[in-house]
């Protein structure tokens, strides 16, 4: 069965109710589009995780895990801004955390990640932008934070 991402209706439910995002490959370069996503993102409210083996310390003044098993929390999104052919295996990282969410950055898509996310019950969504979902979505909605 072909994919097909939520409607904009149930993608505005999933950042109204959204507390923790985990971005996986977020750089700790501010020229770089996941730093500039996950900045936005935190300037509208909601509470970054980074993940990147290759930093230590933080980014954007959060901790940095190396990976998604390091976080100490619950992940609301899992947010992914790597290459198409490492998101089976970041589907299966982010179920085994119990995130609600997997989803993969614009220019990424995985059938096989979409299909290990739903196997665990995960809501995926694929080659969207959370940043630019969150501006059409939200519009005249309240998040429910946690």
């Amino acid at each position: 069965m072909a994919f097909e991402n939520p409607s904009r209706e149930r993608i505005g439910d999933i950042l109204a109710s959204a507390g923790n995002i985990a971005i996986v490959g977020l750089s700790d370069k501010s020229d770089r589009t996941s730093y500039m996503v996950a900045y936005a993102m935190q300037n509208k409210g909601y509470r970054i995780i980074p993940v990147n083996p290759m930093v230590d310390g933080e980014i954007l003044g959060e901790k940095c895990y190396h990976s998604l098993a390091e976080i100490p929390e619950p992940v609301d999104i899992v947010n992914v801004f790597r290459r198409s052919e490492f998101c089976a295996e970041l589907a299966r990282e982010a179920a085994a955390i119990g995130a609600k969410v997997l989803w993969l950055q614009q220019g990424v898509v995985s059938q096989e990640a979409a299909e290990i996310a739903a196997e665990a019950g995960m809501t995926a969504i694929m080659d969207r932008c959370i940043k630019v979902e969150e501006a059409i979505t939200m519009q005249g909605r309240t998040r429910k934070t946690q």
